[in-house]
């Protein structure tokens, strides 16, 4: 095998922020680097411990860990919080004692630039979160993209693999919008437009890969550490699905989004310009250009550089990995 993958995880734990990580640990393919801390399933100071707190339960406190923004790119105060999918605690209303760990003196976007600047070309960054940190950079106390914190920063990244949007389907915290892209949406069409080498998963595509209630039974009669730790945590997220989705499952949104940094051949993708409506009832809407017209007039997406977006999963075996991986342990 070849040299293994950098990865640096932008995360706010979160149940499936906690399988994603223990899977990318788990997975030799990959060398995680870091993690960067953001809002979302919690506030960021309780991202962080938690970020920090999954290290030591899979005894990995050598990876350093990096507080992000507290605020959104307009810098809004009020941040969205989908603690009653996760816990008030973010990990299923566990109440673990506070880690031992502490974050690194420096701030999640300038960890991410200096580990691109570092690595150049080398450098994955797996976005489970709002795309604040990676939009941003806290630099001198002046707020500015992390493109102008390092205007190189987005052709030193290797590449962004992002967990968001909706593409052509509804969205999961109102019909037209996904809640990472939601939670920021400035940031995340200042990312989808920035010109690095991008791979969005949609919920389109992470809806199709579910976790059975059989499949938590399985993680449970395994020895492995961390399938224990994980069945003491699901329960919650189990509770939402039946209740928001009537399902008996969970979706894996983080977990397969990981996999597509390693394992890409696991989704097929399409290309285009990918913009966010920013107002109105839309707001956080993804909208993805697949270049079949030619438009007459300059439009917003006209001159904008591709990405590619997930259209595609092959879910049983994303699945697999995802149970194998996490019941290696």
């Amino acid at each position: 095998m070849g040299e293994r993958k950098k990865i640096i995880i932008d995360t706010d734990p979160g149940i499936d922020d906690a399988m994603a990580i223990f899977v990318a640990l788990n997975s030799p393919e990959v060398d995680v680097i870091g993690l960067t801390t953001i809002f979302g399933n919690v506030y960021t100071t309780l991202a962080t411990r938690n970020a920090l707190h999954l290290l030591e339960v899979a005894g990995r406190t050598d990876i350093p860990v990096a507080e992000g923004t507290h605020q959104t790119f307009l810098n809004e105060k009020k941040v969205r919080i989908a603690d009653f999918v996760h816990g008030k605690d973010g990990l299923g209303n566990q109440n673990f004692p506070p880690p031992k760990g502490k974050p690194i003196e420096k701030s999640g976007p300038e960890f991410l630039v200096e580990q691109a600047k570092l690595y150049p070309g080398e450098i994955t960054v797996v976005a489970l979160g709002p795309l604040t940190n990676i939009a941003l950079g806290d630099f001198h106390y002046h707020e500015m993209q992390a493109v102008q914190l390092d205007p190189e920063f987005s052709k030193n990244v290797g590449q962004i693999v992002i967990l968001g949007g909706a593409f052509a389907v509804n969205g999961n915290v109102n019909p037209a919008s996904e809640a990472n892209i939601f939670g920021d949406p400035e940031a995340a069409d200042i990312v989808f437009t920035c010109g690095a080498d991008i791979i969005a998963v949609g919920i389109n595509v992470t809806h199709q890969v579910i976790m059975s209630a059989d499949d938590k039974d399985k993680l449970a009669s395994s020895n492995g550490k961390l399938a224990q730790y994980l069945c003491k945590i699901l329960d919650v997220y189990y509770a939402y699905h039946l209740e928001a989705y009537e399902i008996k499952g969970v979706y894996l949104h983080d977990p397969a989004t990981i996999l597509a940094a390693f394992l890409p051949s696991l989704f097929t993708y399409t290309e285009g310009v990918a913009r966010v409506q920013t107002s109105g009832i839309t707001r956080g809407l993804t909208i993805l250009y697949n270049n079949l017209k030619k438009f007459e007039e300059m439009t917003e997406w006209s001159n904008k550089p591709s990405i590619k977006v997930a259209v595609t999963v092959d879910a049983p075996a994303v699945l697999k990995l995802i149970m194998d991986r996490l019941m290696e342990s």
